[in-house]
């Protein structure tokens, strides 16, 4: 179904839109373009901060880190004074 909407652009807008258009779309093909970017983007950072919440409650997972943590700072170098 298609829906029209009107909308009343600032200036940063305006200068978005036009850097969206420079590819040669209509207004309308950029603001759909945009509205499914910023979509995607917000379903990938959402989908993120859900692995790190899984990853965090995870003590296993927790543990491991620690332990890989210990490995590597005994493989540093030593800084002597």
């Amino acid at each position: 179904m298609a829906r029209s909407l009107h909308v009343r652009l600032d200036d940063s807008s305006v200068a978005a839109l036009d850097v969206i258009r420079a590819g040669g779309m209509t207004d309308s093909e950029a603001v759909r373009t945009a509205l499914r970017e910023a979509a995607a983007r917000r379903r990938a950072r959402s989908a993120l901060r859900a692995e790190v919440r899984r990853l965090a409650s995870d003590k296993e997972d927790r543990e491991e880190m620690r332990v890989v943590r210990e490995q590597l700072a005994e493989l540093a170098p030593r800084v002597i004074d």
